[in-house]
């Protein structure tokens, strides 16, 4: 720590006496130095995403009670140092960096006083994961010092061997550590994580036996970390029958947390009339779709690895030129790699591969335009933000209500376009992807409205997927409903993220008196980063009411 965070460690006494009330939103008011420079913000922002880390103990992340205790009273100073640097006069896209760094400590003090992953949640200390996320940050609350496998380029260096199976053989230290910490009682954010640590067991032996040949030290490093994941499991197995709490966070946390954190204009009740309007529409569109369509063959499903490479690579190519085509966006040389590269293996099957697959093995054009997502990775890599601090991803998931917002609006919004034309059939999947998601995001609310338990969340969902494509006991909804007990909101932000980017457009194309154009739109929109659609709606119209509705701060500039 710098010789000027020392210092004013000195005065954290007073200071929290002083800013005490700052906790409970974005009051711009304080008694410390003012500063009004954008460097400033940046600077802070740079050392805030330093403290906002826990201490770590011989390289494992130290989440003891006192060493939490501490972080969160420091927390209320960094919380005075953000609300003294006064924003007036600056440029929007200025202060919409304010709002992003005042939401990133929102999402820590959340964590402090709600979510306490490091005590209820299992799942939170997974040590190693071997696939990559296809959002900017891994989802859902996640420990620091955690091995992502994709980080490291293939094949692994000699360097970059010994460095993961020296990270590997922390794991022994790492969960003796978490035996200590998980002292909470959710039942069934407990149960659920011994299926993800389970789950990390095989992925460590799959792993183990992939790099034997080549680096058999980390392959016995890797084996080393099983026993210790695996013995983590047992124990968690052995506690469960203490576990009977439920572990959704409540109507009143859960909206909080969406307005303070994800700054998006929504209650719980709010989310809830919108999932259930976007589900019936869905339903239905997808029936008038079919009744159309009654006279057209069903849709086979892919049945060779030669069909799949073929369909898919064809998918790709045809999305890529309809985009550039229709003039949709500025089309860059890196996006159909992108693209391409995710496009996977033929996988045989005689029965459900997963909900998502079965809808590829069907068309694969709804996901192609899903997977924007790996456009935006690679855009985000390749043609960085101005922002310092949008050029990072936003901590908490933040980033949500864009990232799966686009992902999802790009699937009807090509619909409507035209891109399914010639693919009649591929419309069906379009509504039951869009059913697929509004039901179980209703199971995720309802899991945190404290409305039913996991197992109810996950029939809820199953029930309301046509087509018999999401059973209830299927790996794929499993882990989302788990995943979204962890990450209150995020279960929300495909379909409400989807009708913020159609509001953004309506308003956008309003502006323009009728000279609207989509590609205009999409570059200037892509250049925005990945950030809460609310702040991106106010930087490209200047209207600030989404933002004002989360936050309810009309104060502010």
């Amino acid at each position: 720590m710098n010789k000027f965070n020392q210092t004013l460690r000195l005065f954290v006494p007073v200071l929290l006496a002083l800013t005490a009330f700052l906790s409970c939103g974005p009051n711009k008011t304080s008694l410390m130095v003012t500063s009004n420079r954008y460097e400033d913000l940046v600077a802070l922002f740079r050392e805030w995403r330093t403290f906002q880390l826990p201490p770590f103990v011989e390289g494992v992340p130290d989440y003891s009670p006192a060493a939490m205790k501490k972080q969160q009273e420091d927390l209320k100073l960094w919380k005075a140092r953000l609300a003294a640097v006064d924003t007036s006069g600056w440029p929007v896209k200025h202060q919409v960096d304010w709002y992003l760094v005042w939401a990133e400590m929102n999402g820590l003090d959340f964590d402090h006083r709600v979510i306490q992953p490091w005590v209820r949640d299992p799942a939170f200390y997974v040590w190693f994961y071997i696939y990559p996320s296809d959002v900017p940050e891994r989802e859902g609350p996640n420990m620091a010092g955690a091995i992502e496998l994709p980080d490291y380029n293939k094949p692994l260096s000699d360097h970059d061997a010994g460095e993961i199976a020296a990270r590997l053989r922390k794991a022994g230290m790492m969960y003796a550590m978490a035996r200590k910490n998980l002292t909470g009682r959710a039942k069934d954010l407990w149960n659920r994580g011994i299926t993800s640590i389970n789950q990390q067991g095989r992925d460590l032996a799959d792993f183990s036996a992939s790099v034997k040949a080549t680096n058999p030290d980390l392959a016995a490093a890797a084996l080393e970390a099983k026993k210790a994941s695996d013995d983590f499991a047992a124990w968690l197995k052995s506690e469960a029958h203490k576990k009977n709490e439920v572990s959704g966070v409540g109507k009143d946390h859960f909206t909080w947390y969406i307005r303070n954190v994800h700054l998006m204009p929504y209650t719980w009740e709010g989310y809830e009339q919108l999932l259930e309007r976007e589900l019936t529409r869905a339903h239905t569109a997808l029936r008038l779709t079919e009744l159309r369509n009654r006279n057209l063959p069903v849709l086979d499903r892919i049945g060779s690895a030669a069909q799949y490479d073929s369909v898919m690579n064809g998918a790709v190519k045809e999305f890529m030129g309809f985009l550039e085509g229709n003039s949709i966006l500025t089309v860059k040389d890196y996006m159909e790699p992108a693209m391409m590269a995710q496009n996977g293996k033929f996988q045989p099957s005689t029965g459900l591969r997963g909900f998502f697959s079965e809808v590829d093995y069907r068309d694969p054009m709804p996901m192609r335009c899903h997977f924007f997502h790996w456009i935006d990775k690679a855009m985000s890599k390749l043609e960085p933000v101005e922002s310092p601090i949008r050029r990072v991803p936003l901590l908490y998931n933040i980033f949500d209500s864009r990232a799966e917002g686009l992902a999802t609006a790009m699937e009807e919004l090509m619909w409507q376009a035209g891109l399914y034309r010639n693919r009649p059939r591929g419309e069906e999947l379009v509504w039951i992807m869009l059913a697929q998601r509004a039901a179980r995001g209703l199971g995720g609310i309802y899991q945190h409205g404290q409305v039913m338990d996991f197992d109810q969340s996950t029939k809820f969902a199953s029930k309301w997927v046509p087509w018999g494509l999401l059973p209830a006991d299927g790996e794929t909804i499993q882990g989302e409903e788990h995943f979204y007990l962890q990450q209150p909101g995020y279960e929300t932000s495909y379909v409400s993220g989807k009708l913020e980017i159609d509001k953004l457009i309506a308003e956008f194309a309003r502006q323009r008196e009728g000279k609207f154009s989509m590609k205009s739109f999409m570059n200037e929109f892509l250049q925005k980063g990945i950030i809460p659609m609310s702040l991106i709606h106010w930087e490209m119209t200047g209207d600030k009411t989404m933002l004002l509705k989360a936050t309810g701060d009309e104060k502010l500039n």
